[in-house]
C-alpha cells in the first residue's frame, strides 16, 4: 500500500506522509491516535467536571487555550526531531485533538447568545480566537527555544 504526498501540505503534514507505510504501520498509527484521544477526552471530561462553568464556560476555554499552547510545543518538538512520528500522533493528533473542542465552544457560544448574554459570548469568542492562536505561537516559540 503506498500513499502519495498531497501537493498542498504544510511541513508537519508532509513529515507524516513522507514515508510509504504498510498496513501494519498505519494500524499502529491509528491505535496511537485512538489511545491519545481516549486520554485527551478523559482529561477534558475531568476538567469540565471540576471547573465551575455556570456563568462562563471556563472549562472549555481553559482546555482550548492550554491545548493551543501544548500543541505549539508538540509541533516545535516534532519539527526539531525531539518527538518522533509516533509521539506526535499520540500527543498532537490524539490527546490534544480530543482534549480541545471546537464543537463545544460553538454550542456554548450559541447558548450564551440564546440566553441573552451577548457580552459574555463576545468576550468568550474574542478570547478564544485571539488568545488561543497567541498561546499556540508562544508554545511553538517556547518549544523551538527548548528543543533547538
Amino acid at each position: 500500500m503506498t500513499m502519495s504526498i498531497p501537493q498542498r501540505m504544510d511541513p508537519i503534514e508532509r513529515r507524516f506522509f513522507s514515508g510509504q507505510p504498510g498496513v501494519k504501520v498505519m494500524f499502529s498509527h491509528w491505535l496511537l491516535v485512538a489511545l491519545g484521544g481516549a486520554a485527551g477526552a478523559v482529561l477534558r471530561f475531568y476538567i469540565s467536571e471540576t471547573l465551575p462553568s455556570e456563568a462562563f464556560p471556563w472549562a472549555t476555554l481553559s482546555v482550548n487555550l492550554v491545548g493551543s499552547f501544548l500543541l505549539g510545543i508538540v509541533m516545535a518538538a516534532s519539527l526539531a526531531n525531539v518527538l518522533g512520528e509516533a509521539e506526535a500522533l499520540l500527543l498532537g493528533v490524539g490527546m490534544l485533538g480530543a482534549f480541545t473542542t471546537m464543537s463545544t465552544f460553538s454550542v456554548e457560544t450559541m447558548m450564551l447568545m440564546e440566553d441573552g448574554h451577548w457580552r459574555t459570548a463576545g468576550i468568550y469568542v474574542l478570547t478564544s480566537a485571539v488568545v488561543g492562536p497567541l498561546l499556540a505561537w508562544f508554545g511553538w516559540k517556547s518549544g523551538q527555544a527548548w528543543f533547538g
